[in-house]
């Protein structure tokens, strides 16, 4: 099957992302997680180091083989490209082109056919923040499809649009964006 990037930013719906790990590998998919620092504040590497049975990448100077540059290697092996959780930082970085983490690093270096989805998750006042939505559409610009978040109770206690999107639906999008580049 697809070989799957899968990047998890700093929301506390980073969670959630283990439980996408799981099932794309059910799927028969190779997930390669990789993780901004701030997202080892909410779930750990070894959480998606088992459920991936591969490594977790958390650093982008950290190089273990001389021979390769990881971030670069890892973009020529991506077959799809998926933030899920996206947070705000990452959503502003990435449109921004800054490449300063090993989300952001291997973004930049993807081949321009790789598809990519990017799926939200934040407050719903930093959702609406008209610099998001400015961010969010730079990076539909740039060839990224949204996977809208839901209306939901949010972690902070508002009710709002702002949570990550059902693992269903992100498994619906992911199959239909593999099916199509196939």
């Amino acid at each position: 099957m697809a070989r799957i990037t899968l990047a998890v930013t700093g929301s506390i719906s980073a969670y959630k992302a283990a439980d996408l790990t799981s099932q794309l590998g059910k799927l028969g998919h190779s997930v390669t997680v990789l993780m901004t620092t701030a997202a080892t504040q909410f779930i750990t590497p070894l959480t998606f180091q088992s459920l991936s049975k591969n490594p977790v990448h958390t650093d982008v100077m950290v190089e273990e083989d001389p021979s390769s540059i990881k971030h670069i290697d890892l973009a020529k092996q991506t077959d799809l490209f998926l933030v899920a959780p996206a947070s705000a930082q990452t959503i502003a970085k990435l449109a921004h082109g800054f490449s300063d983490n090993i989300v952001t690093a291997l973004a930049l270096a993807l081949p321009a056919t790789t598809p990519k989805l990017i799926a939200p998750a934040m407050n719903t006042n930093m959702y609406l923040n008209p610099a998001t939505q400015h961010n969010l559409e730079q990076l539909q610009n740039y060839g990224f499809q949204m996977i809208a978040p839901r209306e939901a109770l949010l972690a902070c206690g508002d009710v709002g649009i702002g949570a990550l999107a059902d693992t269903d639906f992100i498994l619906k999008k992911v199959s239909e964006i593999l099916h199509e580049t196939n």
